[in-house]
């Protein structure tokens, strides 16, 4: 089992930038993909990106919502058992709630019931 924690949300105007981060416990991170979703208020919970596993086929490969590409950028780093989404060029509708995830088995998904642990989230909100 992994706990995931988030950290790195806070107020920021638009254009401006956020790093986040998501520290894991446990001694086999870098087995798990790990991906980034965010919910707003009274929406579903959505897909922003996510990470390969490390030995995977595609090891390293990063996947993202087209509502993100080139904005934002997904990576990790096993020896800190980290993964982080630093996020640029921010637009108020960037504003959720910003949850970690982490997926024990097989390649990436991209809907929340794809993976098995799931961080408490960090809020975002992006002022115009």
């Amino acid at each position: 089992q992994v706990q995931l924690v988030e950290s790195g949300g806070g107020l920021v105007q638009a254009g401006g930038s956020l790093r986040l981060s998501c520290a894991a416990s446990g001694r086999t991170f870098n087995t798990y993909a790990m991906g980034w979703f965010r919910q707003a208020p009274g929406k579903e919970r959505v897909f922003v990106a996510t990470i390969t596993r490390s030995g995977a086929r595609n090891d390293g490969s990063t996947y993202y919502a087209d509502s993100v590409k080139g904005r934002f950028t997904i990576s990790r780093d096993n020896a800190k058992n980290t993964v982080y989404l630093q996020m640029n060029s921010l637009k108020p509708e960037d504003t959720a709630v910003y949850y970690c995830a982490a997926r024990e088995f097989g390649m990436v998904a991209t809907t929340p019931s794809g993976y098995n642990y799931w961080g408490q989230g960090t809020q975002v909100t992006v002022s115009s």
